[in-house]
């Protein structure tokens, strides 16, 4: 890498004020990292689909020996290792034909590929021994990209600038012998005047040559990169995120391991100040380099990653504390509902006692009456504010199970960076909170029931014959009878009813509609007669 890479990577500053960038890319960019995986799969397999031909062109020297180029071709930026194995397949597949051209570009392919696993020493030997006049023109290009490769990353490992002069000089020889009209010959045009310090004219070529490309198209996340490379030069943070992010989708889309973008996508954030973003990049950017097994990118990546991971560290440990003191409150909290919930409990029973006497006391009934009011008002009162503290307490375990889950989500990620599966395998799933939101549901129906028994047969009265809800065997209240559970109890946003239930907004305003329009009466007064349910009216 030239010089001018070094001192961008070296260039990174600290910064905790809001960013935005462009909404697509980052939704793109979202989509893409959490389908990763597949993209993967689906390389794999085209892999293998290739493998399983190589015995069908076993016999043919031409057919076998491109077959295993398609197979390179696939693994050069993928698996190195792999690449490197059916790269000496076909210097073998050459030697035995004693096809001269064969043997060059299989050689040629070779020394690339170790300069990218960090095998200078091979890569070198092997670079010496071919001699640039027994390369017909078709090889040009590969030698002089070879070369221009091999300085660039030896530069880069041994902090030579020698080197980098070098691959600046093969870069211009490389600019002689490819074709003007190509796309690899206007990127390379691009960054040689990047790196002769013309970023100016170099990024107008690349912009151009981004509109031009696709995420199907590999060059493009070169093109992107280089676009973000400029930007860092220019401290544009936004710009960088942009270029990044594009480069970094078309990286992961096609599966190409041998990456940079990821990596400097993450030290854009960490200067930006989200050590989440930044975090979960480095990660993958070290990930996809010892995936690959490319030497100089593992090498980029863990320089930078002790410094995003002890901020990471912070982050979760501040995070940690914020969850300690919640669970403290929440706590308190309950034991102030529990007390409440007793208190109402021993003035329901007082109430009963009272209404009792009330009843056997004849000689008296006029006087009692009033006092039977006046008790039966402090009922309701009472029962309202047993209400009110239901809804909280459930509010409260709602946001609790969900805090809970982040955090494990959290220490998932932790746990990946020291490489524990089995943590990892139990981190993972998501049975704990599954069952902790089946208990909560359970005892709002039950607890909710209990302060209205007629709710159900109430509420169905309101619906036509045909269009009765009657919740599953095993449980009390389905979807629809708890959001109107809910709206009961007072909590008619749609956005807390969603929470609640683990639900999009869509899919409650879906059940919502769909109760409507199976009412008896004015859909108006509708949600107001279920206030009523039970006798006693929301204000």
């Amino acid at each position: 890498m030239h010089r001018l890479l070094i001192y961008l990577f070296l260039t990174i500053h600290t910064s905790g004020f809001a960013y935005q960038f462009n909404d697509s890319v980052r939704t793109r960019l979202d989509f893409t990292l959490k389908n990763k995986e597949s993209y993967k799969i689906e390389k794999q397999k085209k892999v293998a689909a290739l493998k399983d031909s190589i015995s069908l062109v076993a016999g043919s020297f031409h057919q076998h020996y491109t077959l295993n180029n398609n197979i390179i071709e696939q693994y050069e930026k993928f698996q190195i290792d792999s690449a490197i194995f059916y790269v000496q397949k076909n210097v073998h597949l050459a030697q035995r034909a004693a096809n001269q051209h064969a043997m060059n570009e299989s050689n040629l392919k070779l020394a690339g590929l170790f300069s990218s696993e960090g095998k200078y020493i091979e890569s070198q030997k092997i670079l010496n021994e071919i001699q640039r006049e027994s390369l017909d023109s078709a090889l040009l290009p590969l030698y002089f990209t070879t070369l221009t490769e091999f300085c660039s990353h030896y530069g880069q490992s041994s902090n030579s600038a020698s080197y980098y002069q070098r691959s600046e000089l093969y870069r211009d020889s490389l600019l002689q012998v490819l074709d003007p009209s190509s796309l690899e010959y206007q990127i390379t045009l691009a960054t040689t005047k990047l790196y002769a310090n013309g970023a100016t004219g170099a990024k107008e070529m690349l912009e151009e040559l981004l509109e031009r490309t696709s995420d199907n198209n590999p060059e493009r996340a070169v093109i992107a990169y280089y676009l973000g490379v400029i930007a860092k030069h220019n401290n544009d943070l936004d710009a960088q995120i942009k270029y990044f992010s594009i480069s970094a989708i078309t990286d992961m889309r096609l599966a190409i391991m041998d990456n940079a973008s990821l990596q400097n996508l993450s030290l854009a954030f960490y200067e930006k100040g989200d050590i989440e973003r930044a975090y979960q990049y480095i990660q993958q950017a070290i990930q996809d380099a010892i995936f690959c097994n490319v030497r100089y990118r593992t090498i980029e990546s863990t320089t930078f990653y002790p410094l995003i991971n002890a901020a990471f560290q912070d982050k979760e440990r501040k995070e940690k504390q914020f969850l300690i003191l919640s669970l403290s409150v929440i706590t308190l909290l309950s034991l102030l509902l529990l007390g409440g919930i007793i208190k109402v409990n021993r003035q329901k029973k007082k109430l009963s006692i009272i209404r009792a006497e009330l009843h056997a006391t004849n000689q008296e009934l006029l006087q009692l009456n009033e006092t039977l009011k006046e008790s039966n008002s402090n009922l309701l009162e009472a029962s309202h504010i047993k209400e009110i503290y239901i809804t909280q307490f459930f509010e409260i375990c709602s946001s609790y199970i969900e805090k809970h889950e982040q955090y494990r989500n959290a220490l998932y990620k932790h746990a990946i960076s020291d490489d524990l599966r089995q943590l990892k395998k139990e981190l993972k799933t998501d049975n704990f909170v599954k069952s902790e939101l089946d208990e909560l549901y359970r005892n709002f129906d039950v607890i909710f029931l209990n302060l209205y028994p007629n709710f159900i047969t109430e509420f169905r009265e309101l619906l036509v014959a045909d269009q009765k809800i009657i919740p599953a065997a095993s449980e009390f209240l389905n979807t629809e009878l708890r959001i109107y559970a809910l709206i009961k109890l007072g909590i008619n946003d749609t956005t807390k009813i969603a929470r609640f239930l683990r639900c999009s907004l869509q899919t409650i305003y879906n059940y919502r509609v769909k109760v409507r329009n199976s009412i008896l009466g004015s859909k108006e007064e509708f949600e107001k007669a279920v206030l009523l349910i039970g006798g006693f009216e929301k204000k």
